[in-house]
């Protein structure tokens, strides 16, 4: 067994391995799996045979720099998205609590807590007052 580890050991040196990438290919591969099993669709088939021969071939694969530049624009798109998903999560946190005003005279926005009735605005920026409903 301990042969066979070596081996296996010998054989990747200078291949890319596995990284962020694989890791969620290889759990959509888990999804397609599932949807597989419950729809029974070959399109779920084919999308998994797909997925698990990008897996392989981007860990075995010696041009690690390619792969890695794969990999670096994989995060960059996640971080992206979550960036995305977590701002429109804090405005719709925010919506409950707060009105957002825009001011007419340098389009500002102004954040002013919810629940006053109609107030006068001032904004910071140009100074410019204007009246609204909170």
């Amino acid at each position: 067994m301990r042969g066979l580890k070596d081996g296996f050991r010998r054989f990747m040196v200078g291949r890319y391995g596995t990284d962020e990438l694989n890791r969620s290919l290889s759990v959509l591969i888990l999804v397609f799996v599932v949807l597989h099993l419950l729809v029974r669709s070959k399109v779920f088939f084919w999308l998994e045979v797909i997925c698990l021969v990008l897996v392989y071939v981007r860990m075995f694969s010696r041009d690690t720099g390619k792969r890695f530049r794969e990999n670096q624009a994989y995060l960059h798109y996640r971080f992206c998205v979550g960036e995305w998903t977590g701002r429109s999560r804090r405005r719709l946190k925010e919506h409950r609590t707060y009105k957002i005003f825009r001011c007419p005279h340098c389009r500002q926005k102004l954040r002013i807590p919810r629940g006053h009735g109609k107030i006068q605005v001032h904004c910071r920026s140009c100074g410019h007052d204007f009246m609204g409903r909170s």
